[in-house]
């Protein structure tokens, strides 16, 4: 049996992670000592597991639970949902890329010695992107166009230690 540390311990998640899992009836414990401390089994860390699975490709919490609940089989609906989802935002960040490599092939842009990195966050920001997007715009663009990546980096006139950080967490993201 483990208790709500070791068990968040275990599964490499915060304590009160488990706690809100548990408070929104996603886990429970096994049982309660006559302490009150919550323990938990084999089955609990098991469901766990599933959970921080479902969690890492994007699931809600609220599809988890009806997942977990579902008879064996029948919750393919939830993860074709997700499925669908991760489509529409790859199509969307690869529209998004598409213009950016258009704009670096612009003769005229390219000659621009003004253009910044504040500038092209700012342009960004009013088409819509959040700070997530950027993000996950930038890990697409160092996976699929190394290269591209940097003379982008490089044409947005970013010293070169911060491109190299900007290009280490696109690689670990």
């Amino acid at each position: 049996m483990h208790t709500v540390s070791q068990l968040a311990k275990h599964c490499q998640l915060s304590r009160s992670t488990v706690l809100y899992y548990e408070s929104i009836g996603l886990l429970q414990p096994a049982v309660r000592t006559e302490s009150n401390y919550r323990l938990y089994g084999e089955r609990e860390l098991q469901r766990l597991e599933q959970i921080k699975l479902y969690r890492s490709v994007g699931v809600s919490v609220k599809d988890i639970r009806a997942v977990l609940n579902a008879p064996r089989g029948e919750f393919s609906g939830v993860l074709k949902r997700r499925l669908s989802q991760l489509e529409k935002e790859i199509e969307a960040l690869q529209a998004h890329q598409r213009v950016i490599l258009k704009l670096l092939n612009m003769k005229t842009l390219r000659r621009k010695k003004d253009m910044t990195k504040d500038k092209w966050v700012a342009v960004m920001k009013d088409a819509g992107f959040t700070e997530d997007d950027m993000h996950r715009w930038h890990r697409q663009f160092e996976k699929s166009a190394p290269t591209d990546h940097q003379e982008f980096l490089q044409f947005l006139n970013i010293p070169t230690d911060e491109i190299s950080r900007i290009r280490e967490w696109s690689k670990k993201n």
